[in-house]
């Protein structure tokens, strides 16, 4: 990777409804993939609920934006790590989640799941050798 390639980790903490704060941090994100920057997403907290499979917003009167999730790997955002104790507090397991794919070009185009489920330590340690976090 190109040196002078900032590394950003977008941090989800928020339910995706209910407030703005999910559905444009979607948006930042894709803006950032868009201008060639090193995307990465965490998920945490209620955050998490942001993943889950067959979210339906009609009762709510909300545009579902969570099958744009599966678009990231298009625009070559392909961390999404998954916070496990953030699951697991919410009765969730990884099996709840969508099922999102990149293709990896340097591996014949095999395509590999985006969702990195990592512990609480972990992820701390990945936002320490971010340089910069934003968190919504």
């Amino acid at each position: 990777m190109d040196e002078d390639v900032k590394k950003f980790l977008y941090v989800n903490r928020k339910a995706p409804y209910g407030t703005i704060y999910a559905q444009e941090a979607l948006e930042v994100v894709l803006i950032g993939a868009a201008f060639d920057q090193d995307v990465a997403l965490a998920f945490l907290d209620d955050g998490v609920f942001q993943l889950t499979k067959g979210q339906d917003t009609k009762e709510i009167g909300l545009k579902n934006f969570s099958p744009t999730f599966r678009a990231l790997g298009d625009y070559e955002v392909t961390k999404l790590y998954v916070e496990k104790e953030s699951l697991e507090e919410r009765g969730l397991t990884l099996d709840d989640l969508q099922d999102i794919q990149y293709e990896d070009e340097d591996d014949d185009w095999a395509e590999k799941p985006s969702i990195r489920l990592v512990s609480r330590a972990e992820m701390a340690d990945i936002m320490a050798e971010q340089d910069v976090v934003l968190s919504f």
